[in-house]
This record gives C-alpha cells, structure tokens and sequence, in this order.
C-alpha cells in the first residue's frame, strides 16, 4: 500500500508542477528549475517517515523540505491547485478527498 500512496502523490505533484511550467511560464518542456522541483519533491516523497499513512505535506509534522524548495512548492500549488479540476479532474478528486 505504501507504493500505491507514494506513487500516487508522485503523480500529482508532477502534474501540477508541469501545469505551473507550461501554463504559468510558457514553456513546452520542463525548465531546469521547474525539473529540479520535481526531482526534490520525488526524492522527498521516497523518503518519507510517514510512508502509507501520509498526510498532506502542508498538514505534516515533519517538514523534511527545504525553506526555499517549500516555498517554491507553494507557488506552484497555488497556481495549478484550482486549474487541476480543468487538466486532470480525477486525480484532483482523489487528491482532495485523500484517498
């Protein structure tokens, strides 16, 4: 199960990091800064304490981002956190709902 969670929240982090990349920086591929991010944010996700019973990072206890990455991740969550529901409506459902 803690394969399923972890993948999960890869996958959504790496959809709203594309979104904010290409919708809110114009780009078609990644940007160095933006696949950085991403790389993080993986890296993070596979060395969680918490494992199957994560919560939401912005929930969590344990905040294992760094300052600048944590704030980065905000940005683009407040970004591609509404647009999601137009550009992957099911994964934000699932998101959202926690499941």
């Amino acid at each position: 199960m803690k394969k399923q969670r972890i993948t999960h929240e890869k996958r959504t982090v790496e959809l709203m990091i594309r979104l904010y990349c290409r919708k809110k920086e114009k780009n078609t591929t990644l940007c160095p800064d933006c696949e950085e991010l991403l790389r993080y944010a993986h890296a993070r996700l596979d060395h969680c304490p918490f494992g199957e019973k994560k919560s939401s990072c912005k929930k969590c206890t344990v905040h294992c981002y760094k300052p600048a990455m944590r704030e980065r991740m905000r940005q683009v969550m407040r970004f591609s956190g509404p647009r999601m529901l137009l550009y992957a409506p099911w994964e934000t459902i699932r998101h959202l709902l926690d499941l």
